[in-house]
């Protein structure tokens, strides 16, 4: 028997099994961390050494240019190992944009492009969108340009529906206003990369049939990020799929902001008839204990194709569920792991970039060294640094940086003529007070700018009649802050950049205005509240690639560590409250869950918080549903109190109980809610509260006592 050649001795069975199948599609449901990037390349090694496949015919396409390059890199790296292949003409082995920018390259012409056109980022689609409607601020064109991208990961020209993309009146008109704009210079955006070659191919039969014959195999990493534009072009290219090989993890599809479409994956059997499925389910990054709960919890979803993840890594530590009061209590436990100093192979995950602030201001203060990787620190953040110049402004009227940085933000007919101008009367007559020079600016200024400079002065009156110094003790700056955001407009503006765009701006105001409750409502605790942020941006705040990583549960992806700790697990924030509205929503949520466990190599922590500042004020919030999904014998639960084990059935409706969080209170009601059993308890003074018993710190009192602490 001929022995076969290193790099197939080294496949374990499924993933040898989908290397060497040929004659029908495959689709390889690959788990995470189970060799998916072997298999893939091994193929085209495969298909290249031992089928003999003229190298240049082979098209292999991702989403990244990191990706593509690394599987290039191990292509040539298995070749020049296994027989010495010398690739003249190399495998295409490109990103979809790459690919489809070579195509309109050389057969553009026919959809209008020349070969030398430009490829527009999204900067540059504004500028564009701006000059058509100079009338229009830049910020306010900027939702556009998300929805003109979107429309068109979805295959859609201005002429189709697009209700799918939004409702908004204005769309088609201004999305067909750009096309045409963009279209006679020449140009292309992203989203025509793959668009215009879709058309292309669809509409020149001698072009589709040269590129067919040309590309005898195909194959696709991570399909389950591709977009309809995507798998439209793919499916013109690849006709009855029998060359087509795609690689991906329903599972693990979290990009649906971004138009990728898990349909893609789950309905690709029904799209391309007589494809084989290979699962490859052997996991080598993670525990049996991990890899069981990240199990347990994507099962609960009904859109997948399902597979079941094992390991030879059996047993491992029992990983760790616990609840705090507080996200203050919640960082303060991530310190007290840390303290065994293993920095670099820690990761600290939340939904959400708000949630950072807590971890970088205590990280900060306890020198413990970080780096928050996809997104800029909090206080450097756009929608943060408006507030805090408004703050700044109120404090000291002769703040130039501030003044110019929110005098005309949100839009309100202020150039840069007008603002010079007042900038000059503040010198000139007000000793330097850009307030008082923005109010007579509003007298002797004309237009726009006058009325600009109106609006402004009154907003800024608004701010300073909002400050109140404090009455008690237990008043704090977060209400004044709050009333900043809503009264200069910048709460509903980022409402408005956060429904167009899929940003989470508006939750960083919200998280600021929380910060702000720790400082008493005084102008000395205002002066150290923005001398405290001032200083915390200008510090290099511990961050160093040996760091623990502060990051987002979507940018994990293709990441792993030895320990990984998932924070904010509460209903409201994980899974948000909008993406409990419907079931594709709720079930991605789901599968970012999963992600974010498969992360972990060794150990896994999940947190979650009894009660959490919204807009500076403690609110009460069940943990996460995701949580009663896992099965108690796979995890430890801490800080769940005496109610977990059996205690929580001894709680019934007409007993008296204390919360820690609300004080005493009686149960008004005891029902049964998938298994978990829930109570609702008035509280001392009315309030009233539900809880799931399994996870509350509820305890039964005596109902004579008022107080049982």
């Amino acid at each position: 028997m001929e022995k076969k050649p290193g790099f197939l001795e080294r496949l374990n069975k499924p993933q040898y099994e989908a290397v060497v199948h040929e004659g029908s599609p495959l689709l390889i449901l690959a788990g995470a961390g189970s060799g998916k990037t072997n298999a893939i390349t091994a193929k085209i090694a495969y298909l290249i050494s031992e089928k003999k496949v003229y190298p240049a015919s082979i098209l292999a396409v991702t989403f990244t240019n990191r990706a593509a390059r690394e599987m290039e890199e191990r292509v040539v790296s298995i070749l020049g190992r296994s027989s010495g292949i010398n690739l003249n003409n190399p495998p295409m082995i490109r990103t979809f944009h790459s690919f489809g920018a070579w195509v309109l390259r050389r057969y553009g012409s026919s959809v209008g492009l020349e070969n030398n056109f430009t490829i527009y980022d999204e900067e540059d689609m504004l500028t564009l969108l701006q000059s058509i409607r100079p009338a229009e601020a830049k910020k306010d064109l900027k939702p556009y340009v998300s929805m003109i991208s979107r429309a068109k990961d979805y295959c859609l020209t201005y002429n189709d529906d697009l209700s799918p993309v939004s409702f908004d009146p204005e769309f088609p008109d201004i999305y067909m206003q750009y096309q045409k704009k963009l279209e006679s210079t020449g140009c292309a955006d992203f989203g025509d990369l793959i668009l215009k070659p879709r058309f292309l191919l669809k509409e020149n039969p001698a072009v589709r049939e040269k590129l067919t014959r040309m590309f005898s195999t195909i194959l696709v990493d991570e399909y389950q990020d591709s977009n309809v534009a995507q798998f439209e072009l793919l499916k013109i290219l690849s006709g009855d799929g029998s060359n087509l090989t795609v690689v991906g993890d329903d599972d693990q599809s979290i990009y649906r902001f971004r138009g990728a479409e898990v349909r893609n994956i789950l309905t690709f059997p029904e799209t391309f008839k007589n494809t084989k499925i290979i699962k490859l389910e052997q996991n080598y990054r993670s525990t049996s204990n991990i890899l069981d709960i990240a199990a347990a919890v994507v099962a609960n979803n009904t859109g997948r194709l399902g597979k079941k993840l094992w390991t030879e890594k059996t047993g491992g530590e029992k990983s760790v569920v616990a609840a705090f009061n507080t996200q203050q209590e919640e960082a303060e436990f991530c310190c007290s792991l840390l303290n065994d100093g293993n920095y670099s192979n820690t990761a600290i995950l939340y939904r959400t970039n708000a949630q950072s602030l807590a971890f970088e201001s205590l990280f900060s203060k306890m020198k413990i060294p970080y780096r928050l990787v996809g997104a800029l620190r909090f206080f450097e953040r756009e929608e943060v640094k408006d507030l805090l110049a408004v703050i700044s402004l109120f404090i000291n009227p002769r703040d130039e940086i501030a003044f110019r940085r929110v005098v005309n933000k949100p839009p309100r007919g202020l150039g840069k003529t007008g603002v010079e101008k007042i900038v000059n009367l503040s010198i000139q007559n007000f000793g330097g007070d850009l307030l008082e020079a923005c109010s007579e600016g509003s007298k002797t200024l004309g237009g726009k700018a006058g009325k600009g400079a109106a609006a402004f002065s009154q907003i800024m009156d608004e701010v300073k009649s909002s400050f109140n110094e404090a009455s008690g003790p237990e008043d704090n700056l977060s209400d004044f802050v709050k009333k900043c955001a809503l009264v200069t407009g910048f709460a509903q503006y980022y409402r408005e950049i956060d429904r167009n765009s899929d940003s989470q701006k508006i939750l960083n105001i919200e998280e600021l205005v929380n910060h702000a409750a720790d400082y008493p409502s005084s102008m000395e605790g205002l002066i150290d509240f923005i001398e405290n942020t001032e200083l915390d941006r200008s510090s290099p705040a511990q961050e160093n690639r040996g760091g623990v990583t502060l990051i987002t549960m979507h940018n994990t992806k293709g990441l792993e560590f030895d320990r990984v700790i998932i924070t904010g697990l509460e209903e409201g924030l994980f899974p948000g409250f909008r993406n409990m509205e419907n079931i594709e929503d709720l079930e991605e949520e789901r599968r970012i869950l999963y992600v974010s466990i498969t992360r972990a190599r060794k150990k896994l922590y999940m947190t979650c918080c009894r009660s959490r500042r919204i807009w500076g004020k403690f609110n009460s919030f069940p943990p996460s549903r995701f949580l009663s999904e896992i099965p108690e014998n796979l995890v430890t639960l801490k800080g769940f109190g005496n109610t977990v084990s059996g205690g929580a059935s001894l709680i019934n409706e007409g007993d008296a109980v204390y919360s820690r969080d609300y004080g005493a209170g009686e149960v008004l009601k005891k029902w049964m809610n998938k298994d978990e059993p829930v109570v609702l308890v008035r509280f001392e003074g009315g309030r009233t509260a539900q809880f799931l018993l399994r996870y509350s710190s509820l305890k039964k009192i005596d109902p004579n006592l008022t107080r049982n602490y």
